[in-house]
């Protein structure tokens, strides 16, 4: 794997310039001359395509600094997985930095979208390849879609404003369209090896990716459920039939390396003293005894035991000495140690990224059941206590311990901070009596094992407000009080400037202001 590393690191020399115009056209009369490389590659041969695909993956799931614009600095803190000890972050306090947001859109349209656009017009439509291509289209948009709402889709990569944007409606019937379409080329292709070690997730293990599109075929199924059932439940019941992630052994880890910066985003920033534990995170980990928490987290380096803080603490709760970064804590080991000396640590930078893991398609099941649609052999319960399994075992957790957990009555804690919180919620982890119970026990331990995707956590939270999070301590933002959330990212301000027409456009698409309160098609809380 360390030869195929090395060699996809170089196609950030293919990452021609296609998706830039959504960024810089109408900067300049001199695009063309000004945008050609002296040295970058200008015909692509065959040879190349494997390092094409690498760099899309690579690029869609954000290396190094990118992570921290582009996911820590929103989503994670929207999820509650982490809040940030810096009092100048202000995106904690629901400030939309107009020079953050459009790290979490740019790689996919300037690096991403070339990458996959040259393997469409060099594959046939018929080989492995092609259909993985199409899976990682599906998987990078639905993660930018879900941040911006409308987005440029149908035309992404086109030259030439304006650039218009299509509705999320359209956007996930296309998702629908592809996944299907690819899993069922893939059926027959089972012993390829698509990409070979190019393939930075699976190694070009066709099962696996057939479970993976499946998985992320239900995943979206269930984010429409609530303004589309019908079809959620027929996209769900054909993702279920055709297979999910059932195993540790499939879960969807990217190789990372120390060239070209392609670091694990999340080790990358862990080191720069910015974020630490979330109260949320404190008061389920330590009420239900989680044994993931040693895992997920370090002890606090002064006080030596877990501790949180809430989201939203301005300048003046940031100067209590329980907030500072020595007093709460970092995240796990698998990412960043300790060295003994406070602020000194050691990140593991080369550490594979997270990407999906196989215990979400078990809670992605019991949700389904619950719905009562077609979820294969197993109940609602099945399936969750499934998935809460799994979720330890790809920790390293098996056992007693695994099954202690399971019928646990032990309930979150009131973390014990400043803000004198009281505990999250009330529910334990054993199987609840009522459905609504239930529901929020699938979510909130569905919370729990897609640590640390906050991307995915903060999406899922939007279409079921669960789990019940804590509102924030402050918000800077006029349209999102503290007693509200945070339900998009506004448009790009560079968009305004140079796709002004299909920015406007966009807005109708919305139904509401472009601002961080207007919900998404999907959200109907």
């Amino acid at each position: 794997m360390k030869l195929a590393l090395n060699k996809y690191i170089r196609a950030t020399t293919l990452s021609v310039l296609t998706g830039s115009a959504l960024v810089v056209a109408g900067c300049t009369g001199d695009f063309d001359e000004l945008n050609t490389s002296q040295t970058a590659l200008t015909a692509i041969t065959d040879a190349e395509l494997p390092y094409v695909f690498s760099r899309a993956q690579q690029q869609s799931s954000y290396a190094a600094g990118t992570y921290q614009t582009a996911q820590n600095l929103f989503a994670d803190l929207y999820a509650q997985y982490f809040a940030t000890t810096t009092p100048n972050f202000q995106s904690d306090r629901y400030f939309m930095h107009p020079t953050w947001i459009d790290s979490h859109w740019n790689p996919v349209y300037t690096q991403v979208v070339p990458q996959l656009q040259i393997l469409f017009e060099k594959l046939d439509k018929s080989t492995p390849q092609y259909a993985l291509a199409n899976i990682w289209w599906v998987f990078s948009f639905h993660r930018i879609t879900d941040y911006y709402g409308p987005i440029p889709y149908s035309e992404a990569g086109k030259l030439t404003t304006p650039i218009k944007y299509d509705s999320q409606e359209e956007i996930y019937n296309d998702f629908f369209k592809r996944l299907a379409d690819a899993t069922a080329l893939l059926k027959g292709k089972t012993t390829d090896k698509p990409y070979g070690t190019y393939d930075i997730i699976y190694g070009g293990d066709v099962n696996k990716w057939i479970k993976f599109a499946n998985t992320l075929r239900l995943r979206l199924a269930l984010r429409i459920s609530k303004v589309n059932p019908a079809k959620a439940k027929t996209e769900a019941e054909a993702a279920i039939a055709g297979g999910l992630l059932t195993d540790v052994a499939d879960n969807a880890y990217m190789s990372k390396s120390l060239l070209g910066g392609d670091n694990n985003g999340l080790a990358t920033i862990s080191g720069w003293g910015e974020f630490r534990m979330s109260a949320a995170m404190e008061s389920v980990l330590k009420g239900y005894e989680d044994p993931r928490i040693g895992i997920y987290f370090q002890p606090a380096f002064l006080t030596k035991s877990y501790e949180g803080l809430r989201n939203g603490l301005g300048p003046t709760e940031l100067a209590v000495a329980a907030n500072s970064n020595d007093n709460n804590s970092n995240i796990g080991e698998r990412w960043i140690r300790n060295t003994g000396g406070g602020s000194a640590w050691d990140r593991q930078l080369a550490v594979k990224q997270d990407v999906m893991h196989t215990a979400e398609a078990y809670f992605l099941l019991a949700e389904a059941a619950l719905n009562g649609w077609n979820a294969g052999t197993g109940t609602a319960q099945s399936f969750y206590e499934k998935g809460i399994q799994a979720s330890m075992e790809g920790w390293g957790i098996t056992g007693a311990a695994v099954n202690t957990y399971i019928n646990s009555t032990k309930t979150p804690v009131a973390p014990g901070d400043q803000q004198q919180s009281a505990a999250l919620t009330n529910i334990p982890v054993k199987w609840g009596a009522t459905e609504a119970i239930q529901r929020e026990q699938i979510a909130t331990q569905k919370w729990l094992a897609v640590y640390p995707d906050g991307i995915e956590a903060w999406a899922e939270f939007r279409r079921t407000r669960l789990p019940k999070l804590y509102p924030v301590v402050n918000s800077v933002n006029t349209d999102v009080p503290t007693t509200a959330v945070v339900r998009r990212i506004p448009f790009l301000l560079q968009e305004k400037q140079n796709n002004g027409e299909a920015v406007d456009a966009a807005v109708k698409l919305l139904g509401g202001p472009d601002n961080a309160a207007t919900a998404l098609w999907w959200d109907k809380n």
